[in-house]
């Protein structure tokens, strides 16, 4: 099954957005986290699509072939949150599933908090809810493994220190399944941040722009969790029940921060139990 590759103008930012399965099947939208790009999910989508949906990832603003912004305000929650709404409706669907991982299932949480009428059911890998988040950086365990989110805040040094050589070290030697990241792999995600400057933006854009308040997420919530995660602790992962009452969370230990490409049948397996 061959994937689809198109634009979509959603609001204000053209995203370019990878696609499997039936037009008019069920939506689900795969959001990718850093550094990586749509393709990260290549495991994912040939599995949804199979089972009927209609599974799309695009590069997410800043990233791959969608518009880049240029300025840190640009890379906003608020904006991000937007763009997947607006993707939503650009795509001709009033609601789609959201599954995001890192980057992107940050920006899952609050499309599914902002925007709650376009998120049906949200699944969230390997990243807290925002209290949560927040929570555990009052720690000084999390503030050791957070390190890079303050180096992130300075000019230009961090676009030299993300090279080429830094991200196919950070692929090859942080996942628990190495072979799993090809030579072919790792040049598409050097190639989707040959601009390195708006993926960077997104961790500028957190500290310096407070987001807007935080609402109760009344979407049913599935939080898959790699344990083996160096930057972020196994007690981030259950969200509060405050903010997201309707939540459960499935544990893998063996798998690390990117879970979806250590353990991709248990995790489509997973998709698919919570999806249907």
């Amino acid at each position: 099954m061959n994937a689809e590759r198109f634009d979509v103008q959603a609001g204000d930012v053209r995203l370019n957005c990878m696609a499997m399965g039936p037009r008019d099947g069920p939506l689900v939208l795969f959001l990718h986290g850093f550094p990586e790009h749509a393709g990260t999910w290549r495991r994912q989508l040939p599995a949804l699509a199979q089972a009927g949906f209609r599974a799309v990832a695009p590069d997410m603003r800043g990233y791959g072939a969608s518009e880049k912004p240029r300025r840190v305000r640009d890379y906003r929650m608020e904006l991000l949150a937007a763009d997947v709404a607006n993707l939503v409706t650009a795509l001709g669907r009033e609601r789609a599933d959201v599954v995001g991982h890192d980057w992107g299932a940050a920006v899952a949480w609050g499309a599914a908090m902002w925007h709650p009428a376009r998120v049906r059911r949200l699944a969230i890998l390997n990243v807290p809810h925002p209290a949560r988040m927040l929570r555990g950086l009052r720690t000084l365990r999390q503030l050791r493994k957070s390190w890079y989110i303050f180096f992130f805040q300075l000019p230009a040094l961090p676009e030299k220190f993300v090279s080429d050589k830094s991200l196919e070290v950070l692929f090859r030697y942080t996942t628990a399944r190495r072979g799993e990241y090809s030579e072919s792999d790792i040049a598409e995600v050097k190639d989707a941040l040959r601009w390195r400057t708006g993926p960077i933006n997104y961790y500028r854009a957190a500290v310096r722009h407070r987001a807007a308040r935080w609402q109760r997420i009344d979407a049913p919530t599935l939080v898959i969790w790699g344990e083996r995660d160096r930057w972020l602790g196994r007690e981030l992962a259950e969200p509060d029940a405050k903010w997201v009452p309707d939540c459960r969370v499935e544990r893998l230990p063996q798998a690390t921060h990117w879970v979806h490409a250590d353990e991709p049948e248990r995790v489509n397996e997973l998709l698919l139990q919570f999806l249907r």
